[in-house]
C-alpha cells in the first residue's frame, strides 16, 4: 500500500512541474522543419529569362555565332510523375560571321514548341520541339538585306525547383531555319544553330 502511495506521489509531482508535463504530453524535442519542401506538382504557369551562346552555319561555310538571350514563358500540366506542357521563346542573338564580302547575322529568332517531361520531386528533365523562325540579315558591298526565316526546332533539358516558386535550368535546343533568296545582295541561305542556354523561372 505504501509503495503504491508513494508512486502515485511521484507521478504527481512529475506533473507537476512544468517540463515534466511536456516531455510526457509532447514526446520527443520539437524539431524545427526544413526551410523549403519539394514542390508536390510542377502543374502552373511560368515565366523566366535566359542566356546562353549559339553555334550556326550557314551558306559559304559561314559560322554565325555569339551570345544570345531573351524571355520565355510556358505553362505544365503534371499528371503523377509525368508532365506535358507549351513554352514560347524570344531571343536575340550576336551570332554573325562573313566571307569575303559577304556578312551573314541572325539578330533574333523565337520558337512554340510543346514539352514532355517526367518530374522527381522538385527535379523536371524533359524534351521539347516545334516552330521556329528567325531573322537574317546579309550585307554586301555597302548593300543589306533582312528576312525571316521559319523552320523547327527540338532540344532537351533539366529544371530544377529550389522554392516553391522559383526554378532554374539548363537546356540544349537545336533550331533550322529554312532557305530564303536574299536577291538584293545575290545569296541563298538556310541556317542552323545550336544553342546551350541556362534559365531562371519565377512559377505562379
Amino acid at each position: 500500500m505504501k509503495k503504491t502511495i508513494l508512486s502515485a506521489g511521484l507521478i504527481a509531482a512529475l506533473l507537476a512541474t512544468p517540463t515534466g508535463a511536456a516531455d510526457l504530453r509532447y514526446g520527443a524535442p520539437y524539431q524545427q522543419p526544413p526551410p523549403y519542401a519539394a514542390p508536390q506538382t510542377w502543374t502552373g504557369a511560368y515565366v523566366g529569362v535566359n542566356v546562353g551562346y549559339q553555334f550556326g552555319s550557314a551558306a559559304f561555310n559561314m559560322n554565325p555565332s555569339g551570345f544570345a538571350g531573351g524571355v520565355q514563358a510556358g505553362y505544365n500540366y503534371q499528371i503523377n510523375q509525368f508532365v506535358i506542357g507549351a513554352e514560347t521563346d524570344f531571343q536575340f542573338s550576336g551570332a554573325e560571321d562573313t566571307f569575303a564580302a559577304y556578312k551573314f547575322s541572325n539578330p533574333w529568332f523565337g520558337t512554340l514548341r510543346g514539352r514532355i517531361g517526367w518530374a522527381m520531386n522538385n527535379v523536371l528533365i524533359y524534351g521539347t520541339g516545334g516552330f521556329a523562325y528567325g531573322g537574317g540579315e546579309v550585307e554586301w558591298l555597302g548593300w543589306s538585306q533582312t528576312k525571316t526565316h521559319t523552320g523547327w526546332a527540338a532540344g532537351a533539358g533539366i529544371e530544377v525547383a529550389f522554392t516553391p516558386n522559383w526554378s532554374a535550368r539548363a537546356e540544349y535546343l537545336y533550331v533550322d531555319l529554312t532557305k530564303e533568296t536574299y536577291t538584293m545582295v545575290g545569296l541563298t541561305t538556310d541556317m542552323e544553330s545550336s544553342i546551350v542556354r541556362f534559365g531562371l523561372n519565377y512559377r505562379f
